[in-house]
């Protein structure tokens, strides 16, 4: 549409999909494409909504900050990201604690026999 392109109404970066009129998409449309898509290249179908959910988890798992995470999806407010990704926080959660454990360079091992030698904090 080059200079004759216009942003929709409540869109001020502009739609993400759109028709070759520069339009935006319906996203009934959108999701009988995804389907075609998925079928002729073998793989279940999928609906446009559960991309989004696709890409919030692997943003979410490689550590990317839940307020950009909020922002990319376009979420009011950030507890509406985290309760929705609170399953993904989880995994993300014990991984922290992983990664807390190599920095500090503690395993198992070390950690049991440092709280053998350690005095009891009550006597």
């Amino acid at each position: 549409m080059g200079k004759k392109w216009q942003p929709a109404p409540g869109h001020p970066e502009g739609p993400i999909f759109t028709t070759t009129t520069g339009r935006v998409a319906d996203p009934r449309s959108l999701n009988r494409m995804l389907t075609i898509l998925c079928r002729d290249a073998g793989v279940r179908r999928v609906r446009v909504h559960d991309l989004r959910h696709t890409c919030a988890s692997l943003l979410l798992a490689q550590g990317v900050g839940a307020r950009t995470i909020m922002e990319t999806l376009g979420h009011s407010t950030i507890t509406m990201t985290l309760d929705t990704y609170a399953h993904v926080m989880n995994t993300t959660l014990k991984a922290a604690a992983d990664r807390m454990d190599d920095a500090l360079k503690l395993d198992d091992s070390e950690k049991e026999s440092d709280d053998a030698q350690e005095p009891d904090a009550k006597e």
